[in-house]
């Protein structure tokens, strides 16, 4: 025998990831498995979209009870503090928590895990330092390379602006893991591409908050040309500041989260790109994930999901 014996090669999307046999549930302690889904807030598009997701996943399997509990706003760290005491008081069978705040979800995580419940951490990983001194060092983590996915973002905003562009990043909570990583990741396209940030600032995740934000910087800054915002919602924001000035046209802003809202401003010129994250699925994976582990997985580390980087013409 001689020559070339070809072996199969496929394409792997996010399509075939997530349509996957379904892992089975496991038992719960008192029949089917109650998960307890721990999101930031709800004001928050993506976030409840997040939620629409996993209560169709939930309905569709019907093998387990799916609890979701939001925040009021992206600062409102007791309602996810008090939502894993009221989890654990309740005993569920495992908490799928994506925290707004990465060193002060630590010790409520632990406290549900030595209450014998399993607990995925994703979408925003919890502090490292905070893990270990609570003992937790390997606790797995399930999300995206947020760096990453900023970094795309930012590249593509220096692509089209050019060296020596002037712009600001907008920031997301500073106590948050993923907001840290996507400044990271802006910062590092804008040395990187030899864009020239005039300033770098938080709007808290926060829409009106990031509007306000924006107005002041274009009157400090009325030479900006690109604007990197550590989400869309915020996003909406810096758009919704750049029509009110009427320099919309003159002005790139790029997002992170791909939420249905930016892709009109997308397609409009509005905005130059945003980073898909997959949001929908994510819960979905948290979920699938925990019932790995309960049914005797011994998993750890960074389980990591996609980012995408979507411009017009993804959405043509």
């Amino acid at each position: 025998m001689k020559g070339w014996i070809k072996t199969p090669v496929a394409l792997v999307t996010i399509k075939e990831l997530t349509e996957a046999a379904p892992v089975p549930a496991p038992a719960g302690k008192n029949g089917k498995p109650v998960v307890g889904l721990v999101m930031k807030s709800l004001a928050n598009e993506f976030f409840k979209t997040m939620e629409e997701g996993a209560v169709k996943y939930a309905d569709a399997r019907g093998d387990f009870t799916l609890v979701p509990v939001g925040m009021n706003s992206e600062t409102d760290i007791d309602t996810q503090i008090n939502a894993v005491e009221n989890f654990i008081t309740q005993n569920v069978d495992l908490i799928c928590l994506a925290p707004a705040d990465s060193v002060g979800l630590v010790a409520p995580a632990k406290k549900a895990m030595d209450a014998g419940i399993t607990v995925v951490n994703f979408d925003v990983k919890l502090e490292d330092q905070a893990l270990a001194d609570a003992g937790l060092k390997d606790m797995l983590f399930v999300g995206p390379d947020n760096e990453e996915g900023a970094y795309l973002a930012g590249a593509e905003l220096a692509r089209v602006l050019g060296k020596d562009a002037k712009v600001v990043i907008i920031e997301g909570n500073p106590g948050a893991d993923n907001a840290k990583m996507r400044k990271a990741g802006f910062d590092r396209a804008a040395q990187e591409f030899g864009l020239n940030v005039l300033e770098s600032t938080t709007a808290h995740w926060e829409t009106e908050e990031a509007n306000t934000l924006m107005t002041n910087l274009l009157t400090k800054y009325p030479d900006v040309q690109g604007v990197m915002a550590a989400n869309d919602s915020m996003a909406l924001g810096v758009v919704k500041a750049l029509d009110a000035a009427g320099v919309t046209d003159k002005i790139k802003v790029v997002g992170f989260d791909n939420i249905p809202a930016v892709q009109d401003l997308i397609k409009q010129g509005k905005m130059l790109a945003t980073i898909d994250q997959f949001g929908p699925d994510m819960a979905k994976n948290c979920i699938e994930t925990g019932f790995r582990m309960m049914n005797g997985e011994e998993l750890k580390g960074w389980n990591k999901t996609p980012v995408k980087l979507v411009t017009a013409k993804d959405l043509q």
